[in-house]
Order: structure tokens, then sequence, then C-alpha cells
């Protein structure tokens, strides 16, 4: 097996490439645009304004842990988590994904990653944010960045706009975002072949080697392998000083 490849100046990389729509540059959001996972802020807030329950909270990280350890679906955590919404009025929820971006997230933009966002917009690519995470976590970002479209996860909803419980069919996560993004693809007249995926997960190795330009970001350890085996750029990319993680940090004391 080979080194693995660091990625050459990314910026300069994409200001010498082909211009044009027909150039898509899909991004993942947690890990990869983000220093960590968005839904903790709202999970944090929960929690300080006592909203969640013991239950919740316990559930919620029982399900994490199992998830983490490979013994529990993404499509079952996701649901999981947002069963505890059932009820919740979705305008009410895109406010406070507003809000918690401003005040928790957007210190935690990758600054390297926005400035390849940048790049990617001044060569009039096709940008994508392309993620698992739910509307909630991703819109806010993306129109912080600029980023027009958005493939990511939605809440099923009743009649008058209040969440049922469950998320809507199907659920964008591994094989599936990659197929939602060869129909973006399909649909825009965008050519995958000549395109950019950037994303730090294992499961985006579905995607990675469908595109021209493959680039993991911080890559997990199975992703980090699979860019080694096939010769893929890895981005290293460094956000502010991390602090130590503990529920203090969870709930947003520390």
């Amino acid at each position: 097996m080979s080194a693995q490849q660091v990625a050459p100046d990314p910026i300069a990389e994409i200001a010498a490439s082909p211009s044009g729509p027909q150039i898509g540059a899909f991004f993942d959001l947690d890990g990869t645009l983000v220093d960590g996972f968005t839904a903790t802020a709202h999970a944090a807030d929960r929690i300080r304004r006592r909203q969640a329950r013991i239950g919740e909270v316990l559930g919620v990280m029982e399900a994490s842990v199992r998830y983490r350890l490979g013994r529990m679906q993404f499509e079952r955590l996701l649901t999981r988590a947002a069963g505890y919404l059932r009820g919740e009025s979705l305008v009410e929820l895109d406010v406070l994904g507003e809000r918690l971006f401003v005040e928790r997230v957007a210190s935690r933009v990758f600054p390297a990653m926005h400035e390849i966002v940048v790049a990617h917009q001044r060569r009039g690519h096709t940008v994508v944010l392309s993620s698992s995470a739910l509307t909630i976590h991703a819109e806010p970002v993306a129109r912080f960045l600029g980023i027009d479209h958005v493939l990511c996860n939605r809440f099923e909803l009743d009649d008058v706009g209040l969440l049922t419980g469950r998320i809507a069919r199907p659920v964008i996560w591994g094989r599936r975002k990659s197929s939602a993004v060869q129909a973006f693809c399909e649909t825009n007249d965008v050519d995958l072949k000549r395109s950019y995926f950037y994303a730090d997960g294992d499961e985006d190795a579905a995607l990675m080697v469908l595109v021209g330009h493959p680039r993991p970001v911080n890559p997990r350890p199975r992703l980090a392998a699979i860019a080694t085996e096939h010769g893929w750029p890895v981005l290293r990319v460094a956000g502010s000083p991390r602090r130590r993680r503990s529920l203090r940090r969870l709930v947003g004391y520390d």
C-alpha cells in the first residue's frame, strides 16, 4: 500500500480548472465544512432549556454510542432523534436553527473549506451541500456560504406543518446520498466525472469512487485507507482550537 497522497494547494488547483456549471462541487457538512456535528447545538439547546427529558438525553446518547460501535443503522439513529420532536412546528425549528447557527455553529466553519467553496463559486461551478444532516442544521450553513443547492434529510410533516416524528423517505446516507447526487447531476446537466466531492465519512466512499476529483477531508480511518489505496489526495484542515469534550461542553457551559 502506498503512502497517503497530500493534496496540492486546492485553491490554485480550482483556479486552474475549467469553468462552468457543468462541473459540480459537492460538500459534506459535519466534519467537512463544519468542525464537529451541527446537531449537537440543537441537542444542547434543548437540554439548557429543559425541553429534553432525561429519557431523551439518555436515549440519544445510547443511540449515538450504538451507532459509533456499528450496532445501529444511521437511519434508525436519525428516526429516533426525530421522534423526540414530534408535534413541533418546522417554521419555529427553522428559526431556532438559524439562531443556533449564528450563536454556536458559524465559528466552527473551517476557514480553509470556506475558501474552497468560494474558489468553486468563482469558477462558476455548481456548488452543492450534500449531507445526511437535517434541513434545520444544513440550510443555515448553506445560506452562510452562499450555496444554493442542498441535498439533505427532511422531516416528515403533517397537513399543518407539524413534525410527525418521522424522516421523509428515502433517508439520505451512504449509497442513498450517492444516488441523490447522481439524480441531481442528471437533472441539472452536471458531469459527475468532472466534479469534486469533499467529505470525511467512511460511508462517503460510495460517492468518492464516482466523481472525477474525490477529495477526502480529515478522513475517518476507513476512508483514509481507501484514499491511500486509490491515490486520492487528502485535505487536512484545522478549525479553532478544540475545547475539551465534556457534558458541560455539550450543554454550552464551557
